[in-house]
């Protein structure tokens, strides 16, 4: 790796201002980063134009002006079009430049970019992060990144400022195994904790007293303690939809059945989740998988 980039004065590319990107990006603004956005909608670029960044017109403009680029995109078929097409990220890139995906996306589609991206003598770095947009704005986020341990290192003063832990765990794409493995355990929390909660209100019990014993009890993760009071309220305001949890538990299948791992609890949790998200229930947070697992059970 070139030796010609130093920590000081790093330029840093940003692809995709959504829910995630949007706070990331205020708060590299904020920790005095050299920041270059893009994305499709314009607006997003223009409100971060306002706090201090750089506006690029394209993927190949911003790929072509940075040190270091960094994308946070829906899905694989998002990844595959912004960093292999054409006038994509690796097109795009100088050698030598750092590219980090920090998205949520599948082992294969993101071996497919690490091949195009050594091809030009791109270092690609996996690093997506585990947290709320709330996490988010207050820099609280979780990387788990994967990659050339020199790449990494230069860009770990990005994650410093974006997240509260960063977690290195290998040279390939072990991270995109670690985020996915979480996320199993995330989603299958949901599903197990709604028919737990269905068979406590099938008992007899009141609702919040039940719901105050498991928050102080040993099953009482950080995750479910952290939706307690939204559960008390029965607020299921999306941090996360079932939708994207039904996109993240198909990536998990996935990935398993890939890596020979007959994955027959993370099947029942992902066809849960089609069949809600494929209701009412599609935008709401994905603890609101309760709602279906009391109507199967004829509660109101």
């Amino acid at each position: 790796m070139s030796n010609s980039i130093t920590h000081t004065g790093l330029k840093v590319g940003w692809i995709g201002l959504g829910k995630m990107g949007l706070p990331i990006t205020d708060n590299l603004l904020k920790g005095g980063f050299d920041v270059t956005v893009f994305d499709i909608d314009q607006a997003r670029g223009g409100e971060q134009a306002a706090k201090g960044a750089r506006v690029a017109p394209s993927v190949r403009d911003l790929a072509g002006a940075v040190d270091v680029i960094f994308s946070i995109i829906p899905d694989d078929a998002a990844l595959k079009a912004i960093a292999l097409g054409e006038a994509g990220v690796i097109a795009a890139a100088r050698a030598g430049t750092v590219y980090v995906d920090m998205s949520t996306v599948s082992p294969r589609v993101s071996e497919t970019v690490r091949d195009a991206a050594r091809s030009r003598g791109v270092h690609y770095v996996a690093a997506p992060v585990s947290g709320s947009t709330v996490l988010a704005e207050k820099a609280q986020l979780t990387v788990f990144a994967s990659g050339p341990t020199q790449a990494y290192s230069l860009v770990k003063p990005v994650f410093d400022t974006l997240s509260s832990k960063q977690y290195y765990v290998g040279g390939d794409q072990e991270a995109r195994y670690l985020k996915l493995a979480i996320n199993h355990l995330v989603g299958s929390t949901a599903v197990l904790l709604g028919e737990a909660l269905t068979l406590g209100r099938k008992g007899g019990l009141d609702w919040k007293q039940m719901l105050d014993v498991i928050g102080d009890s040993v099953v009482a993760s950080p995750l479910i303690k952290y939706k307690l009071e939204s559960l008390r309220q029965r607020d299921f305001s999306p941090a996360f939809s079932s939708r994207q949890m039904l996109k993240d538990m198909s990536l998990v299948v996935d990935a398993g059945e890939r890596a020979g791992v007959r994955m027959e609890a993370a099947t029942l949790v992902k066809n849960k989740f089609a069949t809600y998200a494929g209701g009412d229930g599609a935008e709401l947070d994905f603890f609101s998988i309760l709602r279906a697992i009391e109507a199967d059970s004829q509660l109101d």
